[in-house]
């Protein structure tokens, strides 16, 4: 089975997983600015680490595309970049994915590249923690209870 806690729409905008309702509900949240994306780290809509690194990488694209539609000034975009940061001071994916996003932006990269920027951050997380929970199940004798603490995204 295939599991995304986050993804781009055909309409340009981001949906996340409203991670506060598992395991009862199933709600899913448009994220239309990187506000919104900032919003849903603060408020711990999305949780653990790979997916807050994510979100604030869509949070990037979202606040490009915004940007773009506006016609604001990078000082907008500075902003986004601060306040993203701001959103969750412990979270190191959250970071990373700043910064990789960040060296995107410096480079010239457009919306477009941007989100395929974004998507790449999540899918290589995606594939990374895969890969450390293949490696960690072998290490879990059958019959085995396991017990996690906080949420991995």
């Amino acid at each position: 089975m295939k599991f995304r806690t986050i993804w781009p729409t055909e309409d340009r905008y981001v949906e996340v997983i409203d991670q506060r309702k598992l395991p009862h509900e199933w709600v899913v949240v448009k994220l239309h600015s990187y506000k919104e994306a900032e919003t849903a780290i603060k408020e711990m809509i999305v949780r653990g680490a790979p997916l807050i690194g994510a979100t604030a990488a869509y949070g990037v694209y979202l606040a490009v595309r915004e940007m773009v539609e506006k016609q604001l000034d990078g000082s907008f975009l500075d902003q986004a970049f601060s306040d993203l940061r701001a959103s969750r001071p412990t979270a190191v994916n959250l970071f990373w994915a700043l910064a990789r996003m960040r060296r995107a932006v410096d480079a010239g990269a457009d919306a477009a590249a941007l989100e395929r920027e974004a998507i790449a951050i999540e899918r290589e997380d995606l594939e990374a923690n895969r890969h450390m929970g293949q490696l960690g199940a072998a290490l879990i004798a059958p019959g085995s209870g396991v017990l996690t603490h906080c949420n991995t995204g």
